[in-house]
């Protein structure tokens, strides 16, 4: 398995990262982004690009994959909703077309988020913009498409994220983990199952292309994962 990740060096990348390396079925794992990983593995390649919006100068480098792991994210905080939309969805549309182009079996998966707007009308700006993301990716011409839509999230393997609220609320909020997941149980999911439902997805399928939390804890511990 060939493997396209963005948003290797976020938090939900970093754990996805990890899985795939881990996983004895991956052959190679190409990271896209701005900022390099500093990570040396046999399996891993990375291409460090300024601009996420264009591919045509690299579209040979981007044919031969089986997955996209569309991990790339920004916080809404302070954001009008242009320019939300100009990295949320025109950078992953931009991905995702450049990849369509190149790959005809591609399996595509992107990360969203619990409470996303498939409908593109309600109130609130950051679910608006995610839900038309999920519908333009629908509409894309790859055998299959699945939106992980994951709430609060466990890093497993010190990943961080890179919004800087985040880092500092999540101390606050692990030392309360073992009370949430009594409560909450279906309303936490960590890197690691994030990682590996991904790589299932591409191995088996899944019957929802849109994957709430339930959904992603299922695909997670199917049977059939292959791990080193």
């Amino acid at each position: 398995m060939r493997i396209v990740l963005f948003g290797a060096t976020g938090m939900v990348g970093q754990g996805v990262l990890h899985e795939c390396l881990a996983a004895s079925d991956v052959e190679q794992v190409l990271a896209i982004g701005r900022t390099p990983t500093n990570l040396t593995h046999p399996k891993f390649q990375e291409l460090i690009r300024s601009d996420l919006s264009s591919y045509s100068d690299i579209t040979d480098s981007l044919a031969g994959f089986d997955a996209c792991f569309f991990c790339l994210g920004v916080s809404s905080v302070g954001m009008s909703e242009q320019q939300y939309s100009g990295i949320t969805y025109d950078l992953t549309l931009a991905a995702a077309t450049a990849l369509s182009k190149q790959n005809q079996s591609m399996t595509f998966v992107y990360v969203s988020g619990t409470g996303t707007d498939s409908s593109e009308n309600g109130s609130s700006m950051w679910a608006r913009v995610k839900g038309k993301t999920e519908n333009a990716l629908f509409r894309m011409p790859f055998p299959a498409v699945y939106a992980f839509r994951p709430g609060f999230i466990e890093a497993v393997h010190g990943e961080t994220s890179r919004t800087k609220l985040y880092r500092w609320l999540y101390p606050l909020l692990k030392v309360l983990l073992p009370v949430f997941r009594i409560l909450f149980p279906k309303s936490i999911l960590t890197t690691k199952q994030i990682g590996l439902a991904m790589l299932n997805s591409v191995r088996s399928g899944y019957p929802k292309q849109i994957l709430e939390i339930h959904d992603i804890q299922i695909l997670a511990n199917a049977q059939n994962r292959i791990q080193e």
